[in-house]
Order: C-alpha cells, then sequence, then structure tokens
C-alpha cells in the first residue's frame, strides 16, 4: 500500500471512529440524561445507529433538550393567576357561579381538570362565530382591526409577506398613526422567509415586532422543535381570534398547490378574551421582554356576549410545561363521551394514551368519526397519520378523506355539548413539542353547530373501510410502516 494510500485510509479510520464516538456519546445522552418516552428512545438510537452521519445531524436540529422548562419559564407572571383559578375552584364546589351552573353541570369535572392541571380560569357569557373559510374570516378580521381604538395584539406561527398580509399592515400602519398600540409576534421558524427588512419598515411605521425563538445569525434556524403555533388576535378586549389559519394567500385558497384550504377559527366577544389575552402577554414578555401585566390598557373589562351564552376555557401547553395539557385534556373529553365523538386534524399521530382512549370509546360502542386531509404538506407526516387511522379502521371507527382542497381544522366535538378547537393538531408534535392554544366551549347550541359543520364536510370525504384499507398498495403499506417507526420524531 502506498503513502496516499495509507494517509486516505488513516482519515477514513479516524472518520468513522469519530462518528462512532459521537454516535455513542449522543446515545448516553439519550438515555441517561433526557426524559424521554421510551419509543422516542429506542426511535432515535435506530436513527444514529442505521445512519450515524445523518442522524447526528438530525439530532442537533431535532433532538436536543436545550433546558426547555427553564429556556421559556415566564418568572412570577403566571403565578398571578393561581389565586384567582383557586378562588373559582372554590365557588364551583361549593356551587356559587350562578346561571352558568346548570349547562356546566355535566362537564364540572372537566372544568375543574383543567383548573387544575392547565390553570384555565371559566369564563362566562361568550358570543362566538365560527369561520371555516379564510376569506370570510379575513374579512372579518380587517373590519374589527378597523374598529381598534386602544390596542391591536396579533401572535400568528406562518405570516408571508403577500397580498394578504399587505391587506392587513395597510390597517395597522393606519391604527398605529392614529395612536393605537399595535403589536405584532411571530415565530421565528414559521416566517423565516421574512426578510428582516420587513419587519424593520413595521416599527418605523410605529407597531411593535417581536419575534419567538429567533434564528441563529438571522437565517440559520438551528431548532426545528419548541415553535410557537398559537395563532391570537385580541383587540380592545372587545374581540379575539384564535384557530387554525395564519396569514398568507394559501388560507385564502390561492395556492394551486393545497387548492380550498378549508379551517377552522372562532371569533369571541365576552370575557373568554382575557384568557387569550393573557397568553398572548405572557408569550410577548418573553419574546420582547416587555411586561404588559400591569398595564390597565391591557386589561380593559371586555362586554358580556348578549346572543350565545357560551363558558368557556382557554387552554394552552409547551414544552415549558411538564404536562401535556392540551392533549390530557382531549383524553379526558374522548373518555367522557357516551354517544359520539367527531375529531378534525391534518395530522393524527397520537401517542398511546389518546390512541387507547379512541380504541375503547370504538369498542364500548360510540360512534368516532376521524377527519384527515387527502393531500399531505409534509408527506413523512402524512403516512403516520394514515397508518394510525389504520387501526381506528380496524377497530370500526368511521375514518374518511377530505377531498374538496386542504383540511387544516383541528379539534374535537363530543356528544354536540362540547368542543374544543384551535392550533393544536393531534400529534405528538403539537402536545409536547410547540407551542399550542386551544378554546373548551361548553355550549350544546355551538356544539351541535360544529357538528353539523362536519356532517356538510363528509359530503367532499370518501369513507376508508375495512376492505379499502386492507386493499392498499405495498408501496403504500411500505410508506406507512417506515414513517410510524419514525413517528416520535415527527
Amino acid at each position: 500500500m502506498g503513502i496516499l494510500e495509507g494517509t486516505v485510509w488513516q482519515i477514513v479510520q479516524m472518520v468513522l471512529g469519530s462518528l462512532f464516538f459521537w454516535n455513542m456519546l449522543f446515545a448516553i445522552a439519550i438515555i441517561f440524561f433526557q426524559r424521554r418516552d421510551p419509543k422516542s428512545v429506542w426511535a432515535w438510537l435506530l436513527l444514529l445507529f442505521f445512519l450515524p452521519g445523518l442522524g447526528f445531524v438530525f439530532y442537533l436540529f431535532l433532538g436536543i433538550d436545550l433546558h426547555k422548562r427553564h429556556m421559556f419559564k415566564v418568572k412570577g407572571l403566571e403565578e398571578d393567576l393561581h389565586e384567582v383559578i383557586r378562588y373559582q375552584e372554590f365557588q364551583l364546589k361549593n356551587r356559587k357561579l350562578g346561571d352558568s351552573q346548570e349547562e356546566l353541570a355535566d362537564y364540572m369535572d372537566l372544568v375543574m381538570f383543567n383548573m387544575k392541571a392547565a390553570d384555565a380560569i371559566l369564563f362566562g357569557e361568550n358570543d362566538i362565530d365560527i369561520f371555516t373559510d379564510g376569506k370570510e374570516k379575513f374579512d372579518a378580521l380587517v373590519a374589527d382591526l378597523e374598529a381598534a381604538e386602544h390596542f391591536i395584539n396579533i401572535q400568528y406561527y406562518i405570516i408571508r409577506n403577500d397580498m394578504l398580509f399587505e391587506r392587513i399592515a395597510e390597517v395597522l400602519r393606519r391604527k398605529a398613526a392614529q395612536g393605537v398600540e399595535v403589536r405584532v409576534l411571530f415565530d421565528g421558524m414559521g416566517c423565516r422567509k421574512v426578510h428582516h427588512s420587513y419587519w424593520r419598515k413595521l416599527e418605523q411605521a410605529g407597531i411593535r415586532t417581536a419575534e419567538f425563538f429567533p434564528a441563529f445569525l438571522r437565517r440559520f434556524q438551528l431548532r426545528i422543535n419548541y415553535r410557537n403555533h398559537r395563532k391570537i388576535v385580541v383587540i380592545d378586549n372587545r374581540v379575539a381570534y384564535v384557530g387554525g389559519f395564519n396569514i398568507g394567500k394559501e388560507y385564502i385558497g390561492l395556492e394551486e398547490r393545497f387548492g380550498y384550504w378549508r379551517d377552522t377559527h372562532l371569533r369571541i366577544q365576552g370575557s373568554g378574551i382575557l384568557g387569550l389575552q393573557m397568553r398572548f402577554l405572557l408569550d410577548w414578555n418573553y419574546a420582547a421582554g416587555e411586561n404588559l401585566m400591569q398595564r390597565e390598557l391591557m386589561f380593559l373589562e371586555p362586554p358580556d356576549g348578549r346572543r350565545d351564552h357560551c363558558d368557556l376555557q382557554v387552554i394552552s401547553s409547551g414544552p415549558d410545561n411538564a404536562l401535556e395539557q392540551i392533549r390530557d385534556n382531549y383524553v379526558r373529553l374522548i373518555t367522557r363521551a357516551r354517544k359520539r365523538i367527531c375529531i378534525q386534524t391534518p395530522y393524527f399521530i397520537p401517542d398511546e394514551s389518546l390512541l387507547n382512549a379512541l380504541l375503547i370509546a370504538v369498542r364500548s360502542g360510540i360512534e368516532v368519526n376521524l377527519m384527515i386531509p387527502c393531500k399531505p404538506d409534509h408527506p413523512f407526516v402524512y403516512w403516520a397519520t394514515y397508518s394510525y387511522m389504520g387501526d381506528l379502521v380496524e377497530a370500526g371507527a368511521g375514518c374518511y378523506i377530505y377531498n374538496n382542497g386542504f383540511l387544516h381544522s383541528k379539534g374535537i366535538v363530543v356528544d354536540g355539548e362540547v368542543f374544543c378547537y384551535g392550533t393544536a393538531n393531534m400529534d405528538i408534535r403539537s402536545f409536547a413539542l410547540n407551542f399550542e392554544v386551544n378554546a373548551v366551549v361548553y355550549n350544546r347550541e355551538k356544539a351541535r353547530e360544529m357538528e353539523e359543520i362536519f356532517r356538510k364536510d363528509l359530503e367532499h370525504c370518501t369513507q376508508v373501510t375495512k376492505d379499502s384499507y386492507g386493499a392498499r398498495r405495498l408501496k403504500i403499506r411500505l410508506k406507512e410502516q417506515m414513517c410510524r417507526l419514525l413517528s416520535p420524531l415527527l
């Protein structure tokens, strides 16, 4: 062997030895130093073993736990809420909440659970409008922005620099010039394609902006996990929005790849606005370093709703909490069901507790319906979703593929009495790795309206039966199995 060949062989040995060393180091870190679900541990170990180079890169981007509880903890601010919650718990236990008690009676255990697990205050006397079409939602939003007199707080995961946001930004600039306080909070990953010069122009127009978890050196985003997936708008504490729509032309059906965009968003008037306002202020404090909790302007008393009389709780979850509150709320809703469950989600990658709750419900004779989109925006996630849907099909659940464009709606309706909709998908990423917010609404009339929307969506769906699922091609089966194996990492 020549000198050159010997040198090359030594370099190869060094590289292989280095890869082996880093693989062992990460394997030790995963097993002994991070408290993970065992399935996630095995998935990472398999990836590191079979793809030692790529596995190392994937772990850097997706796997490292950066002491998340310390990174996102907002010291002191959340403690101010505990006294209010404990007092409301006392009132509920002693039946002192008046007229709302009768309709809440069947779900008092769920209300108490969300109070204790998610610090979710119960808000009464709310009016709720349900939007399923992007054009209608943004028309209503722009009209509400035009009527702002005191402040506008906007938070979205994705904001595109396109014609839709320019329409909104035009109103925001005008309102800022009139003395209205305008704040825009965006996620560093979701808005990575928007150049920082655009945000600077908004700042120059008097609009405060803040980036949640900004990219390294502005463009290089090291982290895919821990994204702020919330979509919240609060205007003068007079009206608030929460749901699945982001800001971009695809959300009003102008992106050929997706076609019609089917989503769900709630417009809230009433005391429930304060739950969304507090969530925004906590996130703003972390991202902008500005504590607005002492500003009286931010806590103007919302007028009571005069039409629907809905009781609701705002529940949020994220990697800064030890509990997965939205997941736990879903499980509690499913285990309480007596007649039927209707679920819409673009991504269905449940953990064991959620999947078992649904399977038990099906086998108990409860009507369980699941609706997912017909087309993937993330292929690996889609085929993992299809695999988990297969478990429900085999158990006898009604599973449907939405064919009229892309289904992005996220929520559950139980027994036509209560529903939970918002930003959280039914997947492990939403439950444990992203910051999410949902509204749990206790109102039969609105829950039945949501069920009726689900039934109308069925007109655009194809049912997946045991026969059709069993007849899928070998190629699809292989995709499902591979993606399901990686599901703890997705």
